[in-house]
This record gives C-alpha cells, sequence and structure tokens, in this order.
C-alpha cells in the first residue's frame, strides 16, 4: 500500500496523464470519422479504377469504412477507461492500439510491395476490357467508359488500341472518347489520342497519396496513446490509485 504523501504526489501525476490521454482519445476518435469519411469518398470516386483491377479490389473501401468505424469506438472504449482510470480497461486499449497500429503496417507493406503487380493487373484487365467492349450495360464497359469521359483519353495506351477491336470494326471509337458530344464514328480527329492507363495511375497514385499519408499519420498518433495508455495504467497499479 502506498503512503499518504506517495499518493498525494502521484496523483496529480495521475490526473495530468489522463487529462492528456483524453485529450488524445478525442483527437484518434476524430481520425477515425475522417478515415470513415475518406473510405465513402474513395467508394464513391474511385469506384471505376478499382472495378478494373479485380472484383476483390473493389472492396478498399470498404476496409477504409470498416478502419474508421473501429477506430470511433476504440476511441469511445477509451474514453470510458480514461474516465474509470481502470488500469486493466486501459491495457486492453493499448492492446488494441498496438494490434491496430500492427494491422496498418503490414497493409502499408504489403500495399508497397505490390504497387507495381497491382499497375500491370490494371492495365491488363484494362486491355481486356476493351476487347470486349460492348453496350450491354456490361461493368467493365461501364468503368471504362465514365474513366474516358472523365479523364479525356481514350484507348490503352493511345486512341489507335480501339482499332484492332470487334467494337471499332463495326461502330468505330465509342462515344466515350469523343472530344465533345458525338456518336460512335471512325473520325480519328474527333477523338481524344492521349491513352488513359497514364492517366489513370497518375491519378490513382495522388488520390490514394493522400489516403496513405492520412493513414499512416494515424498508424504513428497510435504510438503517441499506446505509450500514454501504459504509462496511466502502470501509474495506477504501482500506486493503487482511486478516483475520490
Amino acid at each position: 500500500m502506498a503512503s499518504p504523501s506517495r499518493r498525494l504526489q502521484t496523483k496529480p501525476v495521475i490526473t495530468c496523464f489522463k487529462s492528456v490521454l483524453l485529450i488524445y482519445t478525442f483527437v484518434f476518435w476524430i481520425t477515425g470519422v475522417v478515415l470513415l469519411a475518406v473510405g465513402i469518398w474513395g467508394k464513391v470516386s474511385l469506384e471505376n479504377y478499382f472495378s478494373l483491377l479485380n472484383e476483390k479490389a473493389t472492396n478498399v473501401p470498404f476496409v477504409l469504412i470498416g478502419t474508421g468505424t473501429v477506430i470511433i469506438l476504440l476511441g469511445t472504449f477509451g474514453c470510458f477507461a480514461t474516465c474509470r482510470a481502470s488500469a486493466w480497461m486501459l491495457k486492453l486499449y493499448a492492446m488494441f492500439l498496438t494490434l491496430i497500429f500492427l494491422v496498418e503496417l503490414v497493409a502499408a507493406i504489403v500495399g508497397f510491395v505490390f504497387r507495381h503487380e497491382i499497375k500491370n493487373n490494371f492495365k491488363n484487365n484494362y486491355e481486356k476490357a476493351l476487347t470486349q467492349y460492348n453496350t450491354t450495360g456490361d461493368y467493365r464497359s461501364d468503368a471504362l467508359d465514365k474513366i474516358q469521359n472523365k479523364l479525356h483519353c481514350c484507348g490503352v495506351t493511345k486512341y489507335t488500341d480501339w482499332e484492332d477491336t470487334n467494337y471499332y470494326v463495326q461502330h468505330g471509337y465509342p462515344k466515350s472518347c469523343c472530344k465533345t458530344e458525338c456518336t460512335p464514328n471512325k473520325d480519328a480527329s474527333k477523338v481524344n489520342h492521349e491513352g488513359c492507363f497514364l492517366k489513370v495511375t497518375t491519378t490513382i497514385e495522388s488520390e490514394m497519396g493522400i489516403v496513405a499519408g492520412f493513414s499512416f499519420g494515424v498508424a504513428c498518433f497510435q504510438l503517441i496513446g499506446i505509450f500514454l495508455a501504459y504509462c496511466l495504467s502502470r501509474a495506477i497499479t504501482n500506486n493503487q490509485y482511486e478516483i475520490v
């Protein structure tokens, strides 16, 4: 049992730790909200690109949404644990923060290692969508049209890629290749000449760079929470502090 004088000296330290941890937990909770919003934004703005990677790639925004939701719930738990000054709950909070940090670290490493494979996969699927292009509502064809319309591009590396497709033989360049509003035709002067692959990868890298940077910041920010939660739980355990 700690002496009364020792407990009086320790109380301000623990109160300080609690205050800082509460501020941290609130900010951490806000990052969860932001990550949730980024996931929803990614689902809306990058869905066309993901759909041409592979079917599983469309789950990427849902991973961000799920991570944001977990952070919101964990932040709420951390706030409750801090207010209660429960040593075991704070240790559990630190453990959860550590687990999320490791998952984010592994995900970042995997994404970095396989980034070139992801690009090649996208290019192959884009070429496949080009050769199998039709107007019957196929999701790859829809995604291809949306990309060509939005980025003002045509074909994979250049507009002449369409000339090797069955669609071009029958109809010409698709409507989405046109510089301005037009119908499918074989007049090269009316379509965008720049290919879509370089534009798409540049767009994904720039927009996903924002997501990656934010995720990295959240991961590093969690180290502070792990340290604070662990220190507060140790202080409470070692000094047998009780809320009055």
